[in-house]
């Protein structure tokens, strides 16, 4: 399991509200709406005890522990009938977060945003897709072999999630990871931007030095104006200046309006001694 799900397993695991029993019955059956079997199979020992707790706290004691390979697995050895009466607000919470605490995920957000939820039966995963909706948090459905997916794949939908199930710890680390993925993200697009200015200076410039190397190869510089000619020459000075810098370097400054002007007149002679070739 990802390092970040069994985090948010833990805190949820600590939540000290088991002396609700209708909150207790509410998140017992989030488990057990996700799995049509009897036997629960988990790797976070954080999982497994609250799920026993709940159980117990129900009379409901007849289950086993045990351990498979690394994972552990309680199997509850008859079925639990629960109310299928409307809920609060806080049993809805309590519900979902059963549902996660039994099958759900969440990837480190510092890599992609995705959290997911695996139902045997998908109309128990659109009912919690409901219950989610009406509290404004986004999820989707998507059939996946026999299991019905519910995922969000958006930052503050996940967000709202971890709030709803009360992972308020978990909300800020998310938050915080969240932050720094934003800004690195912003960070590369910028960096990226100026690569991109700069390729395009730079190809630009060696078209405009391949137009005056021309020219003068061609003993044609004299055709230029006297401003031309200043430019030209200051342009072969300085391969990797923007159009704004040359206009600076110049003796009598200018806008980068005009020394586009003046380039346009290099280029115009270049193509013409080019084509007469």
């Amino acid at each position: 399991m990802d390092s970040f799900s069994s985090k948010i397993k833990e805190e949820l695991s600590k939540l000290n509200n088991l002396s609700d029993k209708k909150i207790v019955k509410a998140e017992l059956k989030g488990y057990l709406i996700t799995n049509s079997s009897n036997k629960f199979i988990t790797e976070n020992q954080y999982n497994i005890n609250r799920f026993a707790k709940l159980l117990n706290n129900c009379g409901e004691n007849d289950y086993k522990i045990e351990m498979q390979g690394k994972n552990f697995c309680i199997t509850i050895k008859r079925n639990i009938n629960m109310d299928s009466q409307e809920m609060t607000e806080e049993e809805n919470r309590a519900l979902v977060r059963g549902a996660f605490m039994s099958s759900g995920s969440i990837t480190n957000p510092s890599n992609v945003y995705h959290l997911e939820v695996v139902f045997d039966k998908e109309t128990e995963a659109e009912y919690i897709r409901e219950v989610l909706s009406k509290s404004d948090i986004e999820a989707k459905l998507l059939k996946r072999e026999k299991n019905s997916i519910l995922y969000i794949k958006d930052g503050e939908n996940i967000s709202k999630f971890l709030a709803f199930i009360g992972a308020n710890k978990s909300v800020l680390d998310f938050e915080d990871e969240r932050v720094i993925r934003e800004m690195r993200n912003k960070i590369n697009r910028l960096v990226n931007c100026e690569t991109a200015n700069l390729n395009k200076t730079i190809s630009t410039s060696v078209r405009q030095i391949e137009d005056i190397k021309l020219i003068k190869a061609k003993n044609k510089f004299d055709k230029l104006k006297e401003k031309e000619q200043e430019l030209a020459n200051v342009r072969l000075a300085n391969p990797n200046a923007s159009l704004q810098e040359l206009g600076q370097l110049l003796e009598k400054s200018i806008s980068k309006s005009g020394v586009n002007h003046r380039l346009a007149a290099i280029k115009k002679l270049a193509d013409e001694l080019r084509n007469n070739q």
